[in-house]
């Protein structure tokens, strides 16, 4: 059921080409996830112009390898990446439904989660490759001769962000904002330096949504953000332009998802 997004964001400074950005996200990736790696290879034959990841890649030990392998071909592309809570810490059983009750203010690290994941050598390895690390940093590049500012942060769910070491007013462009969960800090300062779009990860589109009105309702984003926001293109008020992605994977421990399946999106940004 894996499914490719597609959607237009009109963000680029008129007369520009178009820009096709593909955003993947929460792969939570083991050894067993075979059809996952199969799927994420594929990708590439949609020739995007730069990839990003908003994290949550790893769910096990020995799982760098098969990233890198899922990755290869789009590792082959510019692109930019962020961490979220399960490249950090591996995921351990809890009940599902604390999701409904939990405070959604941030976790402490060693409270929530388990073993400690080789963090360090993914990110190594993707940099080696050549893509951004935007966990609490700042990138430049161009595309179709925009130049276009990156910033990210790093996990908000385990309150590691720092958006401030790369806070500061537009210089570009095109100001592109990323991080792994969608906090309403993180949102508010990007906003707050005329971030044209914010790209984000995290609440697996609520992982369960319910029949509503339209289409289907999140019950939960597993942070602050509205549900009516946990996936795909939103925006409020002149903001900027909000892409959630519903991501790839799952936990192991929940291994299932209702009128929400996994998805990457490939994002063509265009002029208004």
């Amino acid at each position: 059921m894996y499914q490719l997004r597609r959607v237009r964001v009109p963000v680029l400074p008129r007369g520009a080409r178009e820009i096709r950005i593909l955003h993947i996200s929460d792969l939570h990736l083991t050894p067993s996830k075979q059809r996952e790696v199969a799927w994420l290879k594929s990708l590439s034959a949609e020739k995007p112009d730069f990839v990003i990841s908003t994290g949550d890649h790893l769910a096990h030990h020995d799982a760098v390898a098969v990233v890198l392998d899922a990755l290869d071909s789009l590792l082959q592309i510019p692109g930019a990446f962020v961490f979220g809570s399960n490249d950090y810490f591996a995921p351990r059983f809890r009940n599902p439904l604390r999701y409904l009750f939990e405070s959604d203010s941030g976790m402490d690290e060693k409270a929530v989660h388990g073993a400690d994941l080789p963090s360090h050598e993914l990110a190594a390895a993707l940099t080696s490759r050549g893509w951004f690390n935007l966990n609490d940093a700042a990138a430049r590049t161009q595309l179709g001769g925009i130049d276009i500012e990156l910033r990210g942060t790093d996990d908000a769910h385990l309150n590691r962000d720092h958006y401030s070491v790369v806070a500061g007013a537009k210089n570009a462009d095109l100001f592109i904002a990323v991080t792994h969960a969608p906090y309403a800090r993180v949102l508010t300062a990007m906003a707050s330096d005329d971030a044209d779009l914010i790209l984000a990860g995290h609440t697996h589109g609520g992982q369960v949504r319910l029949p509503w009105p339209g289409g289907s309702k999140a019950l939960v984003t597993n942070c602050d953000l509205p549900t009516w926001r946990a996936r795909g293109l939103t925006r409020v008020d002149g903001q900027p332009w909000l892409h959630v992605s519903a991501g790839v994977g799952t936990n192991p421990f929940t291994p299932f998802r209702v009128a929400c399946p996994p998805e990457a999106s490939l994002l063509t940004l265009v002029h208004p």
